[in-house]
This record gives structure tokens, C-alpha cells and sequence, in this order.
């Protein structure tokens, strides 16, 4: 009998469940698109939705009505509970300053699942979920690398080495 059971198992542990859909999340969230089976897309589309809205609350908008110290104290919150959640500061940032601003209009509806045939070894129902208004691959791999190079520290001017038979000479 279904006893109007709020999670669906996926025929995993509750630890496993919730790694797997924490890491669909950040996939989602880093490429922008996922395939995987359509049960597991249904789950991580309602983890990414609540995900993304938290992520719009720190948007001046949302925090207008509220003195200074109590607009800290809610950025704050928000931003270490989406850190807590996803555990990637890369992926934070990019919620915070690109995927809340991109979705500051619009309420809710932020991904969608197109759906593909089925797997053919298990007749699995197969799917894409990904942002509605995502970026292009090529835009994303031009992201990608201007971080790299941005982190890529500037190449040191090479010392000459000191020569080991001044220390012999100098000991005898």
C-alpha cells in the first residue's frame, strides 16, 4: 500500500540517493545539461529548482526591504546553505553571480526534461534535463578557459643554482 511516501527511493540507501543527486546537481549546474534516466532527472529537477531560488534570494531585489545588517546576515545564510548543499565553491559562485541574475525575471520552471528513447539493454526511459536558458558549449568552454588561465600564476624568473664545489673548496 502507498502510504504517500515523499521521496523516491531509486532503489538506493539514503546516503547514496543523496551523493547521486547532489552530484547530478552540480553537473547540471557546471555544464548546464545531464542525461540520465528519467526517474533520476525528476528528482534532481526539484533539488535544482529549490537550489536555484535560494540562490535568487540574494538578489538586491529580494533583500530591499531590509536594513543592512539583517541583508548581510540573510546573504550569509543563503550563501552558506548553498555551499552546505552542494559543497563545490566554483559551482556556488556561479549560482550566485551568473544563474541568479540569468533567472532574476523569471518564477520558477528554470530546467526542463526532453525525453529520449528508451535505453536499449534495460528499456530504461531516458532523458536530457537542462537549464531553460543555458549557454551555448562553446560559451562554456571559453568560461572554462579564461578561469584556467586566470589562476595560472605568471612563470618565476629561474635562479641560477649555486654550485656545490664552492661549499667543497670552502670546507677544506
Amino acid at each position: 500500500m502507498n502510504k504517500r511516501n515523499k521521496v523516491k527511493q531509486l532503489n538506493r540507501s539514503a546516503d547514496h540517493r543523496k551523493a547521486m543527486i547532489q552530484n547530478m546537481v552540480i553537473s547540471l549546474l557546471r555544464h548546464e545539461r545531464i542525461e540520465s534516466s528519467v526517474a533520476k532527472l525528476k528528482v534532481a529537477r526539484s533539488y535544482a529548482e529549490r537550489i536555484i531560488t535560494r540562490a535568487k534570494k540574494n538578489l538586491d531585489a529580494n533583500l530591499a526591504n531590509l536594513d543592512e545588517q539583517k541583508k548581510n546576515a540573510a546573504i550569509l545564510h543563503n550563501t552558506r546553505y548553498l555551499y552546505s548543499h552542494l559543497g563545490d565553491q566554483e559551482i556556488v559562485t556561479k549560482l550566485l553571480k551568473d544563474l541568479a541574475n540569468r533567472y532574476a525575471e523569471r518564477v520558477g520552471g528554470y530546467t526542463r526534461i526532453i525525453r529520449l528513447v528508451n535505453r536499449p539493454s534495460d528499456n530504461t526511459a531516458m532523458g536530457i534535463l537542462e537549464l531553460v536558458d543555458r549557454k551555448t558549449q562553446d560559451e562554456l568552454k571559453a568560461e572554462s578557459k579564461a578561469k584556467r588561465e586566470e589562476k595560472k600564476p605568471a612563470k618565476k624568473e629561474e635562479k641560477p643554482k649555486k654550485v656545490k664545489k664552492e661549499k667543497v673548496a670552502a670546507a677544506k
